[in-house]
């Protein structure tokens, strides 16, 4: 008997089953604290204004920008005529058409947005979506990028998510969750986005790093300059086994953030620019009184972390040595513009030491703190074929991924 040939296997069906898709949380971002007033208007439709029972107060007509006021201990809002709302506690406004944006100082946002009163002014509140809120974010943070660059991005977003699940709440004491700044992280609102970075959020939806079961500590930064920094090397509770110092660096010996243009850097000060910069950090970095920071004899690394950058300076002064601890040295060597010093890897060349500085010159690489996630070095391995997942897994060694909804 013939053997009977198998029935072929029917074709798969081209079309993908989705993933089902869950609401992703709230979020609320601070846009303003203790402001003296601020503009707001719709877009193409009319703004409601309402108190937080959801009644009605006025309604702003398209085109037309309203001014929001403190009136004693409560907040309202001024039409161009001086018409006043009732003052209320707090008001909320939104765009009459579901999806249109709010403009708040000319900067349009998705979302609601919360006015309170706070004991210098106002507070500013932006209420919309985590995944909304990060359309804001990853472009806000890591600039218009190109079609090379998506998986640097992706990986942000990643990042950004993991950090906004870490933080909720953090501000909750001022009404809102997380700040829109690099207190936070930085968020443009729906100004910022651009099509590249809104990819990257879709393409991540929901999904966040963890380690055992909660949400990463996802620090971030610019530019490592070859190798990252241990976590507790500028966090003291940050003893993580994901956020231990990692290099940077490519099997042909070249960095992956050596693209960034704060790859390596260089600060100069005279003695007279050294000597009045630290009248103005010293103080407020390590309580030495003015009076006492008048010669400056000398300038010193006393030692450095396990990643290479400077944990501890000596900076001598007539009487005595003043120390200042790794985290607060960007803040005391502040450049000549008043700008904190890139990082805090770097080596140091004093001219007069022992006497009298005249000339300091630091030559250092990277920008921030090194802990985590190195956006240039993303930008660099999205570039040599990583995957945003890959990226994510050096930065962060010992890190899972997860879909939370």
């Amino acid at each position: 008997m013939p053997e009977v040939p198998p029935k072929p296997e029917p074709e798969p069906d081209p079309t993908p089953i989705p993933e089902p898709v869950s609401p992703a949380p709230g979020i609320r971002v601070g846009l303003a604290v203790g402001a003296s007033s601020a503009n707001v208007a719709g877009g193409d439709e009319a703004l409601l204004i309402t108190d937080p029972a959801g009644q009605q107060l006025a309604v702003i007509p398209s085109g037309e920008s309203w001014r929001l006021t403190a009136s004693g201990a409560r907040v309202a809002a001024v039409s161009p005529t001086g018409q006043m709302t009732p003052a209320a506690e707090r008001l909320v406004l939104g765009a009459g058409v579901p999806g249109e944006p709010v403009r708040v100082n000319g900067r349009s946002y998705r979302g609601l947005i919360e006015v309170l009163r706070d004991s210098t002014g106002l507070t500013l509140v932006n209420r919309l979506g985590l995944e909304e809120y990060l359309q804001g974010v990853v472009s806000a943070e890591m600039g218009r990028r190109s079609v090379e660059d998506r998986e640097a991005l992706r990986a942000q977003a990643v990042v950004s998510r993991t950090y906004a699940m870490r933080n909720m709440r953090r501000w909750s004491r001022q009404g809102f969750d997380l700040y829109g700044t690099v207190s936070d992280q930085v968020y443009g609102g729906l100004s910022a986005e651009t099509a590249e970075g809104n990819e990257a959020v879709s393409a991540t939806r929901g999904r966040i790093l963890t380690y055992g079961g909660a949400p990463i500590d996802a620090f971030f930064y610019s530019t490592c300059g070859g190798r990252t920094a241990g976590g507790t090397e500028v966090f003291r509770a940050a003893d993580r086994v994901y956020l231990r110092s990692v290099s940077d660096v490519g099997l042909d010996g070249t960095a992956y953030c050596s693209l960034s243009p704060r790859y390596r850097w260089r600060e100069e000060w005279t003695g007279e620019a050294l000597r009045a910069t630290l009248q103005r950090t010293l103080p407020a970095a390590t309580g030495t009184p003015v009076a006492r920071v008048n010669e400056v004899s000398d300038v010193r690394v006393i030692y450095r972390t396990g990643s290479g950058r400077v944990g501890q300076l000596g900076i001598g002064l007539r009487e005595s040595e003043v120390r200042v601890d790794g985290p607060a040295v960007r803040g005391v060597l502040r450049s000549s513009s008043g700008d904190m010093l890139r990082s805090n890897a770097f080596e140091l060349q004093v001219t007069g030491g022992g006497r009298q500085v005249t000339r300091l010159v630091a030559e250092g690489g990277g920008a921030g703190h090194g802990v985590g996630f190195c956006q240039w070095g993303a930008v660099g391995r999205s570039r040599a074929g990583h995957d945003f997942r890959r990226i994510l897994e050096r930065y962060y060694p010992g890190a899972v991924m997860e879909r939370l909804y």
